[in-house]
């Protein structure tokens, strides 16, 4: 047997070295395949992706559907744009006007229910009537979990309500929101019964002070 020449082995260590690199595939960006808008729980990671937060879902929940609020790189609706508490330090709060819309959630959640909506819808023709008022919206849980988890919990539902109110028409700068957590329940039990009367958001008019 001739031994292989240097030049012959040369030839075919090019030969392989060419068939390697065609054999590579660029990576695709998540981004490539699905996008800067890419919503919570699709692609890949499914429910368990890191758009996701905690077991309570999205920090907001959009029962008005996409477009409800403006979209992040993350893929995320973020909710419309809010004033602080500050603009409506003198105005006067009224809990009984609206006390019979309460919008009340499941366990655990922040979306608002088809049932509900017809409470939401109220409100909304209420406020445009009176286009002087506003509305503080209270988001409250039951007494099962964190005290922490339940804030950001009463959060989410509330700014789940003030996005319904501004998907039926009604300014954001009139609508502030607030979470008592499990802080303030209307119902003392330990039960069902109870628990279902405390996940709720309560909406509290507030009107302008009287000119002097």
């Amino acid at each position: 047997m001739k031994p292989i020449k240097f030049s012959k082995l040369l030839v075919f260590a090019f030969i392989v070295s060419v068939a390697a690199t065609g054999c590579k595939k660029t990576p695709v960006k998540l981004m490539d395949m699905y996008g800067s808008r890419m919503l919570p729980g699709t692609g890949p990671g499914g429910e368990g992706s890191p758009t996701n937060v905690g077991p309570g879902g999205p920090l907001v929940s959009q029962p008005g559907g996409p477009g409800s609020g403006p979209i992040t790189p993350g893929g995320r609706e973020e909710p419309s744009p809010q004033v602080g508490p500050e603009a409506f330090a003198k105005y006067i709060p009224h809990p009984e006007i609206l006390k019979a819309y309460a919008v009340y959630f499941d366990f655990d959640r922040s979306l608002v229910k088809s049932g509900e909506r017809p409470k939401v819808n109220a409100v909304a023709e209420y406020l445009k009537g009176h286009l002087a008022e506003a509305v503080k919206i209270e988001g409250n849980c039951d007494e099962r979990g964190t005290e922490e988890y339940n804030r950001a919990l009463g959060e989410r539902r509330a700014l789940a309500l003030r996005e319904g109110l501004v998907d039926l028409g009604v300014e954001a700068r009139r609508v502030l929101t607030f979470s008592w957590g499990k802080d303030k329940p209307v119902a003392s039990g330990h039960d069902e019964a109870s628990w279902s009367q405390n996940r709720r958001g309560d909406f509290i008019v507030l009107t302008p002070p009287a000119a002097p």
